[in-house]
Parts: C-alpha cells; structure tokens; sequence
C-alpha cells in the first residue's frame, strides 16, 4: 500500500518491518489514526521489510525464528503453520502486505528518509525524497540489514576473488566450483555453508570465537540482558550468538558431523589468492564470504546528536535517553522479531505519554 506523503503529522515511523509495524499497530490501538495522527515511510519497493532481499534459497525452517505480528491471528495467518517450502521473502511480504492493509497502516514507499533534524518550535522534520515531513515524535525502525559490518584485514584490497557481504549473497549457484571462504559466526553462515555443500568446489568456515551448537533458552535471556545493558549505557550492541552459541540442530549437528560446520579461527590475512594463518598455513579462495553482521542504520539521525562518547545511542526501553521525543524499535535488545514486537506495545505506550505531555504544555 502506498499512500500520499503527509507534510505534517503527529509521529513519524521509519521503517516497515516487524518493529515498525508493530509500533504502528499499537498506536492504532491506542487511538491515532494511520495517515492523519502517523504515517509509516518505509524505503522498501514491498511489504516484508529487509526480508524482501534475502536470498531466493532461505526458508522460514532454516532461518532464525520469525514471531507473527501482533494481531495477526485476526488475520488467520501465522507464520508457525506457513507454506514452509516457499521462500522466506515471499512468505514474510505476502504476510506482511496483507497485515498492512487488514489494519489500514497507511505505509508510504517507496521513499527514502535521509536526515532527521529538530525545529526551533521543538518539532522534527523528516527529509525525504519526496519532500519533508513535520513531526513531534519519532520513531525508528530502520533496521540493520542496509548496514552489514565488513571488518577491515590486512591485503583485502589486493584479494583477487569476489567478496559479498550477507545482503550480496544470492545463490549458492553463484559460486558453484569455487574454493569459499565463510567467515562469521552466526545463522547466516551456517545457512550460507550447508547450501555450498556440494555445489563449491570447496568451503573454509572462519570464526574469530569458537563455535558451540548449545543454544539454549537460558543463555538467550542472558544474551538480550547483556545487550540491553549496552543500550542503555550508549556503547556498541554485542552479537547474540557470540554470546550464546548456536542452535543444535539435527540440521546443524548433521553439518558438524560431516566436517561442513568445522570452524577455524579467525586468519591473520589476506593474500591475492586466499587467506593465511598466523601459523603461516594457507588456504586458497576464489570467494570471501562476509557474514559478521550488521551495525544499526542510524546516519539520518546524525543531526540530533544522540550518539554517546561510546560510540553508541543510550536507549533505555525503545527509548533516547537524549532525546525522549525519539525512540529507537527493534534496536539492539529488540532487534529479533519476538523482540521488535514486543518492544511495539512498549515503544507505543511511550509515544502516547510523550504525545500527551507536549499537549500539556500546549507545544
């Protein structure tokens, strides 16, 4: 859905993913009407939020865990019981369309926000490609996936094979008889090895930590805690799986088993052919694989100076412990989609309180 861009509005939503709607359904809920009240700009062509450009192969039982929307069991969809041989992109798009129209979430995109700044009168404009847009709260759910971290090693610049980063990859075909070098240590590589298997002539799985399949609920509960600490003292989010491990899966134990999901430490550089260890040992590569993550994609907030001297954004509950008229969804101890959805009710309720203060003060 795509509607005509609103100059003037309450709260402004930035992203349609699971975070983003999930906010938007529950200030629909609280009262706010969806193209009067708030308006979602969302950069994607599609409904489905970063899902949309993951790689043909994923599917929704081989991917981390994605948690229905709020509400849409009124929709009788849920992703527990979807088409599992689908891929996950048309999957999470179909659903995610169909929930923006059921609840009239009104999501403008294609549309491309590129800086956020405060006015004199204390409101926000959002510029955007189609024009600005004036607010008194914002919300980000911008997400991670248009920001993959490419660590920096010696002699990449020199390498002579192809280098992808995760949202690059798009099929194992790609690579078909080619020595590839997987380096990180989460879902995404594993995915990324077990469908080379076969198909490269060779796969090489490069870790800086390494790897344990142990998973368990316990240690996730320890991992959002730890990375909700670093929210709130504004410094870097730490991964979850070097927190945690990775699941121990029949799938995953199967790889381990026949020597696909054998991780090596990390190499101490690049050479034009392949990668070399400490040890001096070598491997060749056609291919270097930069699955290591993502960092927030926070750069159109630049202009309200939220980053802390730790490099990172104090957020405390969704919240700018700077600004308490911006709030940050799906950010760091959200960022998963049972996170992001419930941060929607959390980050939603703050909004209408913020909303109902500037009213006080009659701004």
């Amino acid at each position: 859905m795509s509607t005509a861009l609103l100059r003037d509005t309450r709260v402004v939503i930035i992203g349609a993913g699971q975070a983003g709607l999930s906010v938007a359904f529950h200030l629909r809920r609280l009262g706010l009407v969806a193209g009067r009240d708030f308006v979602v700009l969302d950069r994607g062509p599609h409904a489905g939020g970063a899902w949309q450009f993951r790689w043909e192969s994923l599917r929704l039982d081989t991917a981390h865990k994605v948690d229905d929307l709020p509400g849409m069991s009124e929709l009788g969809i849920s992703f527990s019981t979807a088409d599992q041989s689908l891929p996950a992109r048309e999957v999470v798009s179909d659903y995610y369309g169909r929930y923006e129209e059921h609840f009239a979430l009104g999501v403008v995109r294609p549309v491309e926000v590129t800086g956020v700044s405060k006015m004199p009168d204390g409101r926000y404009e959002v510029q955007t490609d189609l024009g600005p847009v004036r607010a008194e709260v914002i919300v980000n759910a911008s997400g991670t996936w248009a920001r993959p971290f490419l660590p920096s090693y010696p002699g990449a610049g020199a390498f002579a094979g192809i280098q992808l980063s995760t949202p690059d990859y798009r099929a194992a075909s790609d690579l078909a008889g080619l020595d590839v070098v997987v380096v990180g240590g989460g879902t995404s590589a594993v995915g990324f090895l077990l469908e080379l298997e076969g198909v490269a002539a060779s796969t090489t799985w490069v870790t800086r930590r390494p790897v344990e399949f142990t998973m368990d609920e316990h240690s996730k509960v320890a991992a959002v805690e730890r990375a909700d600490a670093a929210a709130r003292a504004g410094l870097p989010i730490p991964s979850v799986s070097s927190g945690t491990g990775l699941p121990a899966s029949a799938r995953n134990v199967a790889g381990r088993e026949r020597g696909v999901l054998v991780d090596r430490p990390m190499f101490a550089s690049i050479e034009i052919d392949g990668v070399r260890w400490a040890d001096g040992s070598f491997q060749h590569a056609d291919a270097i694989i930069w699955a290591t993550g993502f960092r927030a994609e926070l750069a159109h907030l630049a202009p309200l100076h939220l980053r802390e001297t730790g490099g990172g954004v104090a957020v405390e509950k969704g919240r700018s412990l700077r600004d308490p008229h911006v709030f940050l969804a799906g950010f760091g101890p959200q960022a998963s989609t049972i996170g992001a959805n419930r941060a929607g009710r959390v980050v939603a309720t703050q909004v209408m309180d913020a909303l109902a203060a500037a009213n006080d003060r009659g701004e």
